[in-house]
């Protein structure tokens, strides 16, 4: 995960992009679901509460789910294609942006966090929630800090900027411990029940979600300082502007209507499906910050 030293600059960078032109030719993506009369979203199966898999059903849900709803919605009333057609692709860690960019994916909200780095391979819309890398302990493990992890078992999940980070720090501070890499957070975190681990490292909010998970959530805790920050966004193709406005369109209706607070309290706040968890996450102040920032263009 990328450390972020000013905020400032990164909610510039994430809320500077003009809004959708109606009356512009369909080009990109739009033009290819108007043409195929489908869309596909790429979701993550275990990504709680963002993006993931919670019943029988097989169908994806979460917040970042939800968000990606309501951006169908506006490409159904603005191609005027009332039966278009939402076609969703399980998407990994490794496999998103390589999808994305292939165009098996149009359109990709998950738990993806913005670096310098993959701006160079996909374009990011509004970010839509505000992540610290931390650590998920049980809360008589004894860890408070990076330092007590000296010599011990520390998983995190493969192939995010977590991973990297981890690795790095341990050799820069010569911790000494030993960094496992799971498939995906669930493992992560079965890993850490079961003693494999004494620690799991990764972004708060999806420490949160695996915490739900637990019998009895309040027997394990996130602690650590906060060694990264990253804001979550949408991913699209590069260079299809008229795409990514009418994303960043959506999103904007949704921070200055406030409907937002009441999608984000339903994931963060409440409890969610399949077995009515709690994350017990309350809103940040960066998250409001983020929401709160004037967009100044108008929203058609």
């Amino acid at each position: 995960m990328q450390k972020i030293t000013l905020l400032g600059c990164t909610l510039g960078l994430l809320l500077g992009s003009p809004l959708y032109a109606s009356e512009a030719p369909l080009t990109g993506t739009l033009g290819k679901i108007a043409n195929s009369g489908s869309i596909t979203l790429g979701y993550r199966d275990a990504s709680v509460p963002f993006s993931y898999v919670g019943d029988n059903s097989g169908k994806p849900m979460g917040y970042s789910v939800d968000l990606a709803s309501k951006i169908v919605e506006r490409i159904r009333s603005k191609l005027a294609l009332p039966q278009l057609a939402v076609k969703y692709n399980l998407v990994t860690s490794q496999t998103r942006i390589p999808l994305v960019q292939n165009g098996t994916v149009d359109l990709e909200c998950g738990s993806t966090g913005v670096t310098a780095e993959r701006q160079k391979q996909v374009a990011f819309s509004y970010g839509f929630i505000y992540v610290k890398g931390q650590l998920l302990t049980a809360k008589n493990s004894g860890i408070q800090r990076f330092a007590d992890l000296r010599g011990k078992n520390v998983v995190t999940t493969a192939g995010t900027t977590n991973e990297r980070f981890l690795k790095s720090y341990n050799v820069e501070h010569k911790i000494d411990m030993f960094v496992i890499s799971a498939k995906d957070h669930g493992e992560a975190f079965q890993m850490l029940q079961s003693g494999r681990a004494a620690a799991f490292y990764m972004d708060d909010a999806l420490l949160y979600g695996e915490r739900a998970k637990a019998r009895d959530p309040h027997n394990w805790v996130v602690v650590g300082e906060e060694q990264s920050r990253e804001i979550y966004s949408c991913m699209v193709r590069k260079d299809d502007p008229q795409f990514l406005k009418l994303v960043n369109a959506t999103l904007a209706d949704l921070y200055r209507s406030g409907e937002i607070n009441g999608i984000y309290q339903r994931w963060f706040e409440q409890p969610i499906p399949p077995k009515g968890l709690n994350l017990e996450f309350p809103m940040t102040s960066e998250l409001k910050a983020i929401i709160a920032k004037p967009v100044s263009d108008p929203v058609e």
